[in-house]
């Protein structure tokens, strides 16, 4: 694709070397070669870019170094967020995958709905009444259930299952072994007998649209209403989302997250590794949790006098300055009381 296109497709200037240049993927400095495209977004990283064998590198907008050697020379592209940009290329840059239809072996119930170019590969499984559309690729030994709607352009990994009762948007990617729509974890315990009834679990699961969830990650179905993972959210490997669980446009949830049931996280909220979330809590928008941070039930935490992008941690969560503060009081208290005399 030539560089020209690539502009076209995604915006930035040129600011020097030819719109002809051709670039067929994206690469790290080290690696690239004349079809290359890398990214630089400091006077280090552009060194480092400026030195490869890179056919085009993408700077941040204002960079006004220069180029020795005469034209064409390497392509410099400057854009406002170089690193997006250089994201968003390598999508356009990576080759559709072709359609293969359905495969011998996989089992395709009654009154399924396929748009145009479906694929669904080796082993595959969808359930009576379920929905696939156009373009959406079903992987090895998936599990869709009857009667789930899947959007388009979607990529369904290798033993991803999916319930009835469960609706997915448009472009969504689930990786190999995620579990949407299952039962959540409600019990009723007997009083007298210590027995425990599952309380009813015949909600929904609604996914919408650019959401990608990691490997072996679980979201569970409502009890009586309706789990959502709203627009461009995403999760990384290991997650567990609980049932009435609404997650906010793109939130980010970090691996071995965990959220307790009937919990909302805010859009833009940020969840890192480990992360603790009891039942009936509220992550405002745009909230960063540090790792192993704990919420307690019922418990609200939102960034009201805050400044932009401050860190919460520990448990219970609170600003991470706060938390450090904290800290060092105990290590003055425990020297004082390790001193003779005190």
């Amino acid at each position: 694709m030539k560089i020209s296109e690539v502009i076209q497709c995604l915006g930035g200037r040129l600011l020097h070397g030819s719109g002809e240049t051709e670039i067929r993927a994206v690469n790290g400095p080290a690696l690239a070669g004349a079809g290359d495209l890398v990214f630089a977004e400091d006077a280090a990283t552009m060194g480092e870019a400026l030195a490869s064998g890179a056919g085009a590198v993408v700077v941040k907008a204002g960079w006004t170094g220069r180029v020795e050697g005469p034209e064409p020379a390497m392509a410099i592209i400057e854009d406002r967020q170089p690193k997006l940009w250089f994201a968003r290329a390598g999508k356009l840059l990576t080759p559709k995958l072709p359609a293969e239809g359905v495969h011998p072996s996989a089992v395709v119930g009654a009154a399924v709905k396929l748009g145009a170019e479906v694929t669904i590969a080796a082993c595959a499984v969808v359930g009576d009444g379920a929905e696939i559309g156009a373009g959406t690729r079903i992987e090895a030994g998936a599990v869709i259930g009857a009667g789930v709607r899947i959007g388009e352009e979607c990529r369904i990994y290798p033993r991803v299952v999916i319930y009835p009762g469960t609706t997915i948007g448009n472009r969504v990617v689930l990786h190999a072994g995620a579990v949407l729509g299952a039962d959540g974890f409600g019990y009723v315990r007997d009083a007298g007998s210590g027995a425990y009834t599952q309380f009813p679990q015949q909600g929904t699961l609604t996914i919408e649209d650019d959401v990608e969830i990691g490997a072996n990650s679980t979201v569970d179905r409502g009890a009586l209403d309706e789990t959502r993972v709203r627009r461009g959210a995403k999760f990384d490997n290991l997650v567990h989302v609980a049932h009435n669980c609404a997650i906010g446009e793109d939130a980010i949830l970090v691996a071995l997250t965990g959220i307790s049931g009937s919990s909302t996280i805010g859009k833009g909220a940020v969840l890192a590794g480990q992360v603790g979330i009891g039942d009936h809590v509220t992550v405002g928008e745009g909230v960063i949790l540090g790792g192993q941070a704990g919420v307690f039930s019922g418990k609200t935490v939102t960034n009201e006098g805050l400044k932009p992008g401050t860190v919460h941690w520990g448990t219970p969560a609170r600003p991470l300055q706060q938390v450090l503060r904290e800290q060092a009081t105990l290590v003055r208290l425990a020297r004082r009381r390790e001193k003779p005399g005190q």
